[in-house]
């Protein structure tokens, strides 16, 4: 099976004063503004970093309650943050890490179980596969 969705870009300008627009397919993004004062300042807008944070997050959530079903739990809730770094390397940009902080709600789980399964998830994200970066994560299992 193979499921292809959709994102969009627009840029007009240069790298420093253009302005560009995001959007989604579903319609969740729709001409969302990005530039180089959001990406690389503190200006409102999204960025790609922000957006693959996001992806990543929501990936590894439903990745994890897979992971948890199949070892016979069910959480109560799981929050999930994805912080993805970009620095200069060499002439360029590049995303060098994604960092992972989850905190879940989980009746009946043992801390040592937890991490397991979260470790598991980690590594079996579609998003986390799809990622070249180092890729950390803090777990905690709330009681």
């Amino acid at each position: 099976m193979k499921i292809v969705r959709k994102g969009s870009a627009e840029w007009a300008g240069g790298m420093k004063d253009g302005k560009g627009a995001i959007s989604t397919e579903s319609g969740a993004l729709s001409a969302y503004p990005y530039g180089f004062a959001s990406r690389f300042g503190d200006l409102k807008g999204s960025n790609p970093e922000e957006l693959v944070g996001a992806a990543h997050a929501s990936c590894f959530s439903m990745a994890f309650s897979m992971v948890l079903g199949q070892a016979e739990l069910i959480a109560t809730s799981i929050k999930t943050n994805s912080a993805v770094a970009i620095e200069s390397v060499g002439d360029g940009f590049a995303i060098t890490s994604a960092h992972l902080t989850v905190e879940a709600k989980i009746p009946g789980a043992t801390d040592k179980l937890f991490q397991k399964l979260a470790t598991a998830a980690k590594e079996n994200c579609p998003v986390s596969k799809l990622l070249n970066a180092n890729i950390t994560m803090d777990a905690v299992l709330v009681n």
